[in-house]
Formats: C-alpha cells, sequence, structure tokens
C-alpha cells in the first residue's frame, strides 16, 4: 500500500511521529505552492498559507490541518465542494493568549487591576479564560459576543457601544469573518473610535484586520483612546508603522506562541488527521498540557511573561517581523495561582 504523502509547514512543531505512517515533506511556509502539492494527500499548516483553489485545484489534496485556531486562510466551502476536509485546533493555544493579555496590561496599567472595568469583545475559548481571571482579579466584566447573544439569550450581554462607552480596558476575541450581520471585519473601525469615552487600553490580539490599524493609530494620536497593546495586524508581515510607532506594547503575532499551546495544537491536528485516513493513532512524544489555569494573580501574570522584550525587537527591526515570529522561543503558559 502506497504511504501517504504529507506537506507540513516546518514550523509546525512535534510531527515527528508522522515520519512513521507517511512520507512527510517539510517546507517553508513559502515553499508550499501549487506544485508542491500537486502530488500530497494532506496538508499541516499555520495561517501564512492561503489554502484556496490557486493552491489545491490540480493537487490530490484530500485534507488539511491548520495548527490554529482561525480558519480565515482556508476557502472553507471552496473545500467542502471539493471534497477536501478541512480542520482546525480551537482552543489550542487559548491559555496563552489570555496570558499574554494579562502580561501586557501589567505593564499598561497604573493604578489596582481591581478598579478596572474589562470590555472582552468575543467569549469564545480565549475570552471566557480572560473572563474567568479577569473576574478571580475582582474586575468589572462587560461581555460583548452577538453570536452567542442570539444564540443562548439571556442578560449577561452587551452591545459594542455600551463597552465602548464604559470600559477601561477593551480586548478583542472573535474570529475574522467578512460577511453576514456579526461580520468582524473592521468591527473597531471610525466609529468605534469615535464612541469612545474612557480613552481604553485597547487589545487586538485575535485578528489583524478585526480593526481598522490607520484609525487606531491616528485614534492614538489623537488622544481618543490609551495604550494600544497589538500582536494582530492588517497586512502582516508589512504592518502599520504609524502604529507601530505609538503602540505601547507591539508583538509579532505570537500571543499564543507557548509550549503548550503548540503542543495541543500538533496533537489535535495529528488526531483529526488520523480518524480521516483510518490510522491508528498517533501520539506526540510526552504527556499533553493541562487545562488553563483557573485563576492568577499580578505577581503570575507578571513573572511568566514580559512582552516588553518581544516590543523592543520589533521596534527595533520591523522588517524582521516574519524572522521573529516563525524563530520564536516558546513560553510556559502561566502557572495555576497559589490558594489564597
Amino acid at each position: 500500500m502506497k504511504k501517504l504523502r504529507i506537506v507540513v509547514e516546518r514550523n509546525v512543531p512535534f510531527l515527528e511521529v508522522l515520519d512513521t505512517v507517511a512520507d512527510v515533506v517539510r517546507l517553508p511556509y513559502t515553499e508550499i505552492t501549487a506544485d508542491a502539492v500537486r502530488d500530497a494527500d494532506a496538508l499541516v499548516v499555520r495561517t501564512r498559507n492561503r489554502c484556496d483553489a490557486s493552491l489545491l485545484a490540480c493537487s490530490n489534496v484530500q485534507f488539511i490541518a491548520t495548527a490554529t485556531i482561525g480558519t480565515d486562510h482556508i476557502d472553507l466551502p471552496w473545500c467542502a465542494a471539493h471534497g477536501i476536509e478541512a480542520v482546525n485546533a480551537p482552543g489550542c493555544n487559548a491559555p496563552a493568549v489570555a496570558q499574554y493579555v494579562f502580561s501586557s496590561l501589567m505593564r499598561v496599567i497604573n493604578r489596582p487591576i481591581s478598579s478596572y472595568t474589562i470590555g472582552i469583545v468575543g467569549v469564545g475559548h480565549v475570552g471566557s479564560i480572560v473572563e474567568r481571571w479577569a473576574r478571580g482579579l475582582s474586575m468589572r466584566v462587560l461581555l460583548c459576543d452577538p453570536p452567542r447573544q442570539q444564540a443562548e439569550g439571556g442578560d449577561r450581554w452587551v452591545s459594542l457601544d455600551d463597552i465602548a462607552a464604559k470600559a477601561d480596558i477593551i480586548t478583542f476575541h472573535t474570529p475574522l469573518t467578512r460577511e453576514g450581520a456579526c461580520a468582524t471585519y473592521h468591527m473597531a473601525g471610525e466609529a468605534f473610535f469615535n464612541s469612545l469615552r474612557r480613552a481604553p487600553v485597547i487589545i487586538n490580539s485575535a485578528r489583524g484586520p478585526i480593526v481598522d490599524n490607520s484609525v487606531w493609530a491616528d485614534a492614538l494620536e489623537a488622544g481618543v483612546c490609551g495604550p494600544a497593546i497589538v500582536d494582530c495586524w492588517e497586512n502582516e508581515p508589512q504592518i502599520n508603522q504609524h502604529l507601530l510607532a505609538q503602540a505601547s506594547i507591539a508583538t509579532p503575532h505570537i500571543a499564543g506562541y507557548s509550549i503548550e499551546g503548540k503542543r495541543r495544537a500538533s496533537q489535535m491536528s495529528l488526531d483529526a488527521l488520523c480518524r480521516h485516513f483510518g490510522l491508528p493513532a498517533l501520539h506526540i512524544a510526552g504527556e499533553l498540557p493541562p487545562a488553563p489555569a483557573r485563576a492568577i494573580t499580578a505577581a503570575t501574570a507578571l513573572e511568566g511573561y514580559d512582552p516588553l522584550v518581544d516590543t523592543a525587537a520589533l521596534k527595533a527591526d520591523p522588517a524582521s517581523f516574519e524572522s521573529l515570529r516563525n524563530n520564536y522561543r516558546l513560553r510556559p503558559e502561566i502557572p495555576e495561582a497559589e490558594e489564597r
């Protein structure tokens, strides 16, 4: 029986076990082209590879795993119409992104965090952890998630306008969608920034185009909003230099880059691939990481990660965005807070 041929983006770690069942070709994302995947049965990618007709139309690919939460780089309708299963790794790096949020906040706020109101836009895998940790730190929490509000009802939800008016901190954790009543593309645009009332800290560690980067930069210059924490940018790696110059924390799309998050993503990709092709279960070496911490302290947020180091590197050499991202030294996730 012919071995499977699998093309793997070489920055997806912990997949050595695939070599036992398949011919594996590891390539930088720039070399994952239509010619390179023509004879492949499966792909394992990250967000940099656009998986659509231009890449796949002349290939044998029948399965794609993206070792990421997001799927906006995959043309899901086209793949479904052509018999290609595409899977992601929901929640894989959610604890790491939540860690990024609080580690960054601890470096830009100037009073006890319990005195702040945080508005969380998107209450899925990441937003739910941010909510739990924020409540544990005695913060006032406002939740905005129109799809969940429509599906679940209840009175726990507020509008984006409410958050713009009442929050001291606004953090985005939505997928990127461009169509429909709940589209998130440029949801933080000119109207949003004009409606801000408290010069809030704004954080984008979700998807770059959720926030209009040019409008954000102008709002910072005008003093409409407070410190900017930017991990996800429009037009990566050619990022907005005006926004970069003014951001208090600016990092190269690495908020989710924890050791544990990468291990979860790789195992989830393996599980889905084995199911699709009817292979015996494969496991990455070592134990899978535990669930995220139930609670954190200000001290554990400060000690676990310092985003100012990554900020200094990016601001010193913006052209190194991709290199900084692809060669990032994975960090451990925030530990469980000690009982108090």
